[in-house]
């Protein structure tokens, strides 16, 4: 194998069984449970899954960013671009955070310094992560934001003269500013109108095409990763609990939660289609079972699933942490019409 197969097959991201709490007085939320992910140059992972499934959480392990206290990164392995970040000093931590890996927040309005003009805080990671003079690393900021799409003049302006958009324009700018290898997305669009977001999912892919950036996208929107991830993780009370491929994960879901996403979807070629919401709440972090978390919403559920289970694979890249697969035959019940394409 040739060097450059090596480096395209290579890892940037690799996550190992990690596990991420948040231990308060009285009780421990149990966030992040066991998970496991890999992603590879170029390649992009939708993370999904309803609020408080853990998401935000994970990622934030990834930038090692948990806060402590409460929060503690109880057991696991976080690897970006080969390098161990749960085990690196905060000194060595600042110099991969915005270079190596670098993360959109959920929110521009509190992304944003309100006091610095927006050009100066793009440059700022320029000029510590590059060492290039102020006027090198201002030119350099106002050639990323014509990149997302920002007239280079407005690098002057300050946060409150641009609409939401725009914002959120700016702060991916200040993700790129340094070409990072692995970009964490969490909900980039959910602030944004719908013309809006599909002009910032385009440039997010138009850029990681270019860049060849490795980019989890955190999400709910099921619409969002059909239209730009290749992997799906689908994250329920803290867990993985269906991987695959986009068209996997789609067009054959095998996890009864993953059936329950589709299926509270409107479907837009039948408008006498009814939805079926999932039933239920998530459990309490807290108070997490020994089984199955999805079993009390579950309307495949058996006595057998209130014990512990492993993740089953389905293929090579497929897999299900659902312990009726392992009964010969047992299969969910799909949903017709639901598509990678809309």
């Amino acid at each position: 194998m040739s060097s450059e197969n090596n480096v395209e097959n290579e890892a940037l991201l690799e996550i190992n069984d990690l596990v991420v709490q948040y231990v308060l007085e009285d009780e421990t939320v149990e966030a992040v449970n066991g998970v496991t992910l890999r992603l590879k140059k170029g390649e992009t992972l939708g993370l999904v899954g309803e609020t408080g499934a853990g998401k935000t959480s994970t990622a934030l392990a990834i930038l090692n960013l948990v806060q402590t206290p409460p929060g503690v990164i109880k057991s696991g392995t976080i690897r970006v671009c080969g390098k161990d970040v749960l085990s690196m000093t905060a000194k060595q931590l600042e110099k991969v955070r915005g270079k190596d890996v670098s993360m959109i927040f959920q929110d521009p309005m509190t992304a944003l310094n309100p006091v610095m003009t927006v050009g100066d805080q793009i440059a700022e990671s320029i000029r510590y992560h590059e060492g290039l003079a102020q006027g090198a690393a201002m030119k350099k900021a106002e050639g990323i934001l014509e990149l997302v799409g920002i007239p280079a003049v407005r690098a002057v302006e300050y946060p409150h003269q641009f609409s939401g958009g725009m914002k959120q324009r700016v702060v991916i700018a200040i993700a790129l500013a340094c070409n990072p290898k692995v970009l964490l997305a969490d909900e980039p669009t959910s602030a944004l109108d719908v013309t809006i977001q599909a002009q910032v999912l385009e440039m997010m892919v138009d850029l990681k095409d270019k860049l060849g950036t490795a980019l989890v996208m955190i999400t709910h929107d099921l619409g969002v990763v059909a239209k730009i991830c290749d992997k799906v993780a689908v994250m329920y009370a803290g867990k993985i609990v269906e991987y695959g491929t986009l068209g996997e994960v789609f067009d054959t879901p095998m996890h009864p939660y993953t059936e329950g996403l589709f299926n509270s979807l409107p479907n837009v070629r039948s408008r006498k289609t009814e939805l079926r919401p999932i039933p239920g709440l998530m459990p309490d972090p807290t108070k997490l079972p020994v089984g199955c978390a999805f079993e009390p919403r579950c309307r495949y559920a058996v006595e057998g699933c209130l014990e512990a289970s492993g993740a089953r694979s389905v293929s090579g890249t497929h897999t299900v942490l659902c312990k009726r697969y392992e009964e010969e035959g047992f299969h969910i019940e799909l949903r017709r019409g639901v598509r990678k394409d809309g």
